[in-house]
């Protein structure tokens, strides 16, 4: 049997090579006209455990197909949802006012979004992009991928039929063209720029009659707020640590990813192996709806990315035209905005016609809903520039990193391409080089452009959050260009903070000062991060642990593993002690809560002191302190939190020594034992049977815990206590990943898709993985043929058009 499925395999790979491609010349034509690719494109898909398919093909386009296929027999009604976003289609396919899943943009409602994307697609924005040579604009492989991709996508919607509930018969479902897989990577770039102010772009407009321009003066401390909220949307983070070969037990290097993204909607990851004999050879993950492995591995090199701290935008405050709000000065002389005007089509209603204001530095903000709290005045104006809305290149960095031997080939891929937008790379290689980056596309503010430019405004925000509001009406401050970078008015690679072959360089989100406490970076502008600020909890963490192993050296994968679900709460190793001590002391065993009343809260003592300080699913204690500590920190000032503050000198370690003592504690203790008592859940009910995702009618425990309490198996669920505590997991622990190599051409790898591969209810690969996740139990990868070959599920099948 065995040696028969090999046979098969044989021809099928040898269909696929023979297959043709797709003539250049057509696809540009069928682009341009927007009518699905058609041309005999094929690829083998082998399929092995949890649904992993492993596609072979013999070029880009027919790669690119057969990875479109894939996605689609996975994800077909998600990724349809998105392409009806993209083509600026949700009000005339949901309704107006429904609010789409955020995935691709921050939009609140369909209209906004689809008044945003409907003109970017009336602007010719993306195909503007398509058109520009590399490396400025994609390759002619990334863009055979996303040609193969549509005709991929088309392929399977032709050929099959939806079994997924959320989509199936839906009239919605349509074929999509190279250019609207090209309008979706151009989504992503942009979500910490424009797509992440939509609501502010679309509902811009002119002020009408004598408004008084002072009482609209903005606060500074509400853009940093909001700014702090926008990057690039809120909802995603990471984590992850490259081991260089002198901490490893074989000298070569090792890699855990543990990107913390959406679990439902468009920014889900999907896993597989790409192909292309002799070209080609990487696993791991990509975002829905891209042609690439966004984070993974091959027999040489792994990376993966972390949401970095560096701000990919700056706000250009107008002086405007006395009795003219749509003209500003620049340097005296009038320069008229822009009027794009955009007509979305509306269900059961007629369409709907809105303008967008435009400048040179980018399109006009202004919303009483918006993100940004930037008031369009009789006399000024704010105005976004979003060098990543120039930025189609995301795919080739990726595609570079798939074909990387080693971490400074990543480091090549990352200056030529100078593709990611707003994430940090971390890379190890088989070699036992370690690397972190922070090369993302940013705009060209340095500290001197900010501090000869900034508006009062800006002197506020720039030191705050690395934001830069800039005088608008002075040419001198338009931003410059580096030598050696691939677009005007971004950073070039040579001033990216950069760490080479340290023992461990790992990232949680924080700036790259720390990437390795003991060789600190320093020396970059403020708008990329801080420098010798306050590290985040999970930061502290996560430094504590991979310095601890890297000293001990003599690591190998499953060290990488037994760090992913250590599970342990850094807050809690802090302040759980202290709290069951002040808590054990109140008189009486009582505290006043919010609203007035005592509450006894003497049984919690006891549960606190018990805690393992873990967040396990069987943990007992874990989801009290949980709830205790949003509290706590909500009630109590960062300032007043702690007795020892921080130290710039002493980072990891502080601050420290919980203050018992802060008007708050007490309340926060007494508030959540009724929240708890109130909801029905013991005090010291086990994690898991509160923290879990229902699949299939049953409840799955799942392990991790929130971001203020620093775990590294990050995991955020919404609370409703009404419903009786946690309902699903919202977000957190996605396409996790630890690889090393030893010397046989395999990589060593481990990884664990959290959500499961496909969200269809009616897939086998609904929830497995999930169920894997709630064990914290891995996937063995099959990278190489023979392992393929070996897998007792493997299944494989030619996909053609």
């Amino acid at each position: 049997m065995r040696t028969r499925l090999r046979q098969l395999l044989v021809t099928a790979v040898a269909l696929a090579t023979a297959s043709a491609a797709l003539p250049a010349a057509t696809a540009q034509s069928q682009d341009r006209q927007e009518r699905p690719a058609h041309g005999g494109l094929s690829a083998v898909v082998r399929h092995t455990e949890y649904g992993i398919p492993h596609i072979v093909a013999k070029d880009y386009a027919n790669l690119g197909f057969g990875t479109g296929w894939a996605q689609a027999a996975d994800q077909v009604c998600v990724l349809a949802d998105g392409f009806v976003t993209v083509r600026g289609e949700r009000s005339r396919v949901f309704g107006p006012d429904e609010a789409p899943d955020r995935s691709l943009s921050s939009a609140g409602k369909n209209l906004s979004s689809d008044l945003y994307f409907r003109g970017v697609r009336d602007a010719g924005t993306v195909q503007k992009l398509l058109d520009q040579p590399a490396p400025r604009g994609p390759s002619r492989q990334v863009k055979d991928l996303m040609r193969g991709w549509a005709a991929g996508y088309n392929a399977w919607l032709k050929q099959r039929r939806i079994s997924d509930p959320a989509c199936g018969g839906a009239a919605w479902v349509r074929p999509v063209t190279a250019l609207d897989v090209a309008t979706r990577l151009y989504a992503l770039s942009v979500l910490g720029g424009q797509g992440g102010t939509v609501d502010d772009i679309t509902a811009a407009r002119p002020p009408t009659g004598s408004a008084t321009p002072a009482a609209r003066t903005p606060e500074a401390q509400d853009l940093v707020r909001a700014v702090r909220e926008l990057l690039p949307d809120g909802s995603m983070g990471s984590n992850a640590v490259a081991f260089d070969g002198s901490t490893t037990a074989n000298g070569r290097g090792l890699l855990l990813g543990n990107p913390h993204y959406p679990w439902h909607g468009g920014r889900r990851f999907w896993q597989a192996q790409q192909t292309i004999p002799g070209e080609l050879n990487v696993s791991g993950g990509s975002l829905l709806g891209t042609p690439t492995i966004s984070i993974g591995y091959n027999a040489h090199v792994a990376w993966s990315h972390t949401v970095s701290t560096g701000v990919p935008f700056t706000i250009h405050q107008l002086t405007l035209v006395p009795g003219d709000p749509t003209a500003y000065l620049v340097d005296g002389t009038p320069e008229r905005m822009t009027e794009r005007t955009v007509t979305v089509a509306v269900k059961d209603g007629s369409p709907v016609t809105r303008s967008q204001w435009w400048t040179r530095y980018g399109p006009v903000l202004s919303s009483p809903d918006g993100e940004l709290p930037l008031p369009w005045t009789t006399t000024t104006a704010y105005a976004l520039n979003d060098p990543n809305a120039a930025n189609l290149r995301f795919a080739d960095t990726s595609l570079g990193f798939g074909k990387a031997r080693s971490t400074a080939d990543v480091l090549k891929s990352l200056s030529r391409n100078q593709g990611l937008p707003w994430v940090n790379t971390i890379a190890a290689d088989s070699s036992g080089h370690s690397l972190f980056s922070q090369s993302q596309v940013l705009p060209r503010v340095t500290n001197e452009v900010a501090t000869r430019c900034s508006t009062a405004l800006g002197k506020a925000t720039y030191p705050a959050a690395g934001v830069a509001v800039l005088d608008g009406s002075r040419g001198d401050c338009a931003l410059g260009s580096d030598a050696d970078a691939v677009q005007p008015g971004i950073f070039g690679p040579a001033r990216m903070p950069t760490l080479k072959d340290a023992p461990y360089a790992e990232n949680s989100n924080d700036s790259a000062w720390l990437a390795n406490a003991d060789r600190p970076l320093t020396g970059y502008e403020r708008i990329f991060g801080t420098i010798g600020t306050q590290r985040s909890m999970r930061t502290r963490g996560a430094i504590e642990d991979v310095a601890a192993m890297a000293e001990r050296g003599n690591l190998t994968v499953k060290d990488l593993q037994r760090q992913q679900f250590a599970n342990r709460v850094p807050a809690g190793d802090l302040a759980a002690d202290a709290t069951a001590r002040a808590c054990a002391a109140l008189p009486g065993g009582t505290a006043t809560g919010s609203d007035g009343k005592a509450v006894d809260v003497a049984k919690a003592c006891g549960v606190f002191k018990a805690w393992d300080h873990s967040m396990d699913t069987d943990s007992r204690g874990a989801l009290l302190f949980d709830r205790f500590w949003r509290k706590l920190i909500r009630a109590v000032p960062g300032a007043q939190l702690w007795k020892v503050p921080f130290s710039a000198a002493d980072p990891v370690r502080t601050p420290n020594t919980l203050n018992t003592d802060a008007p708050g504690f007490s309340r926060a203790l007494a508030d959540t034992v009724s929240e708890l008592r109130t909801a029905g859940i013991a005090l010291d009910a086990k994690l898991g049977a509160n923290q879990f995702v229902v699949r299939g009618g049953q409840r799955i425990p799942v392990p991790g815990g929130t971001e203020s309490l620093g775990v590294w198996n990050k995991i955020e669920s919404v609370w409703n206590a009404a419903a009786g505590g946690y309902t699903e997991v919202s977000t957190g622990s996605s396409h996790i990943q630890a690889v090393g190599w030893d010397g046989s051409g395999c990589p060593v790898a481990r990884t664990l898709l959290t959500y499961s591969q496909s969200s269809n209810p009616n897939s086998a690969h609904f929830a497995d993985q999930t169920r894997l996740f709630s064990r914290e139990k891995w996937v063995t990868s099959r990278f190489c043929e023979k392992d393929i070959l070996s897998s007792p599920a493997l299944k494989v099948v030619r996909v053609h058009e």
